[in-house]
């Protein structure tokens, strides 16, 4: 997977339907390439639940974006948590501190 994220200064974060990490926002490509409708949807929902679980350790306020590759539908779930694990480590050291 590819991971981009831009850090988000104060007078961003007025956004009003933040709940768990009011300074952090996560979002998916998940285009035609990577298969029908079933196996993209298979590969948010994956991405989704690896994001949601490991949410907490991003302590910075960025936005993020995800564009997974089709080894998503394959990888064992533990080996995608730990991916997303480091993504966000890398976010933290290179993200600026709120």
């Amino acid at each position: 997977m590819t991971v981009f994220f831009l850090p988000r200064s104060p007078q961003d974060e007025g956004s009003s339907n933040e709940q768990e990490n009011p300074g952090s926002r996560v979002g998916f490509t998940v285009g035609r390439v990577l298969g029908p409708s079933v196996e993209r949807n298979r590969i948010r929902r994956r991405m989704r639940e690896a994001v949601r679980l490991n949410l907490p350790r991003l302590t910075i306020s960025a936005d993020v974006v995800i564009n997974p590759k089709k080894a998503v539908l394959k990888a064992e779930f533990p080996k995608l948590l730990e991916e997303v694990q480091r993504a966000f480590a890398v976010i933290e050291k290179k993200g600026v501190r709120r």
